[in-house]
């Protein structure tokens, strides 16, 4: 399912709080997709609490790990680099195949100036490829780098890793959603969606984690956030 930019949807920006869209998506994902399908990702979701994978991400006042990731376009990006002009924000999401993670995404980019002018950059980490890091950024006409974390050795220095269980690979490929191929891996392995604001020095200031891919904060929370620095 190609899941359309806001350009693509609407004559305007949608502008309204990311719990709003997530909303009406979970309404229409209540409406269409079939109930065991639905218990299925309830389950997943369920024993990822049990294991606590939110509350062992890496925490407020540690070192953020320095990454090196090549961008939607192949370009190779360096955390040092960034941070040693500004802050940085990094959001790590699942794919472009996930309509939660597409919100966020076009949600974050309505707020990119807001970011800037709060001294921080921007960027996102997904375990998908290059092309198709690519094919989102183009799609979604995003405005900050798309980086693609291969086999997700950065996510997991940042203790957001998990395998897809084995009910939930078969949801995923009856729905085409071909993990191996959009990852590059046979591992089925995914992050959490977690953001993360990291100081200069390198510092973790700011960490949140979900293990409900529906939950994400708000892009308003994290322009505040930054603001509360200047």
């Amino acid at each position: 399912m190609k899941w359309r930019s806001l350009e693509e949807s609407a004559p305007a920006l949608d502008v309204r709080p990311l719990r709003e869209i997530y909303a009406e998506r979970k309404e229409l994902i209540g409406k269409y997709v079939p109930a065991e399908t639905q218990a299925i990702h309830a389950q997943a979701i369920a024993e990822l609490k049990q294991r606590k994978l939110a509350a062992n991400i890496l925490p407020v006042g540690s070192n953020a790990p320095q990454f090196e990731l090549p961008d939607h376009q192949g370009t190779i990006v360096r955390s040092s680099d960034l941070l040693a002009k500004s802050r940085l924000v990094v959001c790590f999401i699942r794919g472009r195949w996930c309509p939660f993670c597409v919100g966020q995404m076009e949600a974050m980019n309505l707020i990119v100036a807001q970011i800037e002018q709060a001294g921080a950059k921007l960027v996102a980490i997904s375990p998908q490829t290059v092309k198709q890091s690519f094919f989102m950024h183009d799609q979604h006409k995003l405005r900050f780098p798309l980086l693609s974390d291969a086999h997700n050795n950065v996510a997991r220095q940042f203790g957001l890793t998990y395998r897809v269980s084995q009910q939930q690979k078969a949801v995923y490929r009856r729905a085409f959603v071909n993990l191996p191929f959009t990852n590059g891996d046979d591992s089925w392995e995914l992050p959490i969606p977690a953001t993360f604001i990291a100081d200069r020095d390198g510092t973790i200031l700011y960490a949140t984690a979900s293990e409900d891919y529906t939950e994400r904060p708000e892009p308003d929370e994290i322009v505040h956030f930054l603001q509360s620095f200047q």
